[in-house]
């Protein structure tokens, strides 16, 4: 079982929308998946889920079925993690799971911010919080016997995120050529460097008698997916050529210590894909529930659009075999 976490610090960049189709398409490749909404938005949960199922989940009164019930315990000081509710998106086969997430989850920031120089001085109870979601992604994995997770997490460098990456195996940035997309990666790459060795840090200084499973923190960057671009002609368009050409480059620099590199992104091995800018396909595909490729003639999907959809699938398969077999699933 590999865990990837779906990160850029700057939002906008169709993140969230990368981790719903690569979820059902990799249970389209015949892979268990769980999915695991870690932004304090929920736009992942919205994504799957229609407004009566996500009002069930998130009851005006009573406890929720999202991931801030799970933490609930550690958040209030009365307990550790409890067991995540799965919401099986085709209840029949149970091959795709969501870990729902919640608004609520905001106010874990706060705990997590505390916890992370208190896991020096070897607290046990910072640990605890510090690994709640490894914890409870594994456990629900391990249940529903996933192959893969796929972690959805809010565009900021918060302690939220720096739980959420700790507990990952890999990341996957997704990139949209523009400056502000670029200036997010130059942030994120020192960032990822000083959470990865921080944890080591703690790791070290881990009880011996802790008890409970703590994940290595390896957080090892996979590559990088080009998305928005529009196309004319079966070429990027001109506004937006001179970023993409920058792209590479600033990978290379920002998250892998290496140098410069010349190639264009459809030629660097760390670029995983390109993902077209399908514009009133998502609208389609959201109001439907459903992802692009899976859309159908009654869905709205017909002439061009049905065309569209033919080839998303095509594209999707493709961008989601190379990041599975970039994490050795």
């Amino acid at each position: 079982m590999k865990s990837i976490a779906f990160f850029n610090n700057k939002g906008g960049v169709g993140k969230t929308t990368l981790v719903y189709h690569t979820a059902w398409m990799a249970r389209e490749l015949g892979k268990r998946v769980l999915a695991v909404d870690l932004d304090p938005q929920a736009n992942l949960t919205s994504m799957f889920l229609d407004e009566e199922r996500l009002m069930q989940l998130w009851p005006d009164d009573g406890p929720s079925l999202s991931i801030y019930s799970s933490i609930l315990p550690i958040l209030e000081g009365t307990g550790d993690i409890e067991t995540a509710h799965v919401e099986f998106l085709e209840p029949v086969d149970q091959s795709l799971g969501l870990i729902p997430g919640g608004l609520g989850l905001s106010e874990f920031e706060d705990k997590l911010s505390d916890s992370w120089p208190r896991c020096l001085d070897r607290d046990k109870a910072a640990f605890r919080a510090t690994t709640a979601f490894y914890r409870i992604m594994v456990e629900a994995a391990e249940t529903m016997e996933a192959e893969v997770i796929l972690i959805d997490v809010g565009p900021n460098l918060g302690a939220i995120n720096r739980a959420a990456m700790i507990a990952s195996d890999h990341l996957v940035l997704p990139l949209a050529p523009s400056l502000f997309s670029l200036q997010g990666l130059r942030n994120l790459g020192p960032s990822l460097k000083s959470w990865r060795q921080g944890w080591k840090d703690r790791l070290e200084r881990a009880p011996e008698d802790l008890q409970i499973p703590l994940p290595k923190g390896r957080m090892e960057p996979l590559g990088y997916v080009v998305q928005q671009h529009s196309e004319r002609k079966n070429r990027v368009v001109k506004a937006y050529d001179s970023w993409a050409r920058k792209i590479p480059g600033e990978y290379s620099r920002a998250i892998l210590d290496g140098s410069t590199t010349e190639l264009e992104a459809a030629q660097d091995p760390a670029c995983l894909g390109m993902v077209k800018n399908y514009l009133s396909l998502i609208a389609m595909a959201e109001s439907a529930r459903k992802p692009v490729f899976h859309l159908k003639p009654v869905d709205g999907a017909i002439g061009s659009h049905a065309e569209a959809v033919r080839k998303s699938f095509s594209s999707f398969k493709e961008l989601t075999q190379s990041i599975l077999h970039a994490a050795g699933i």
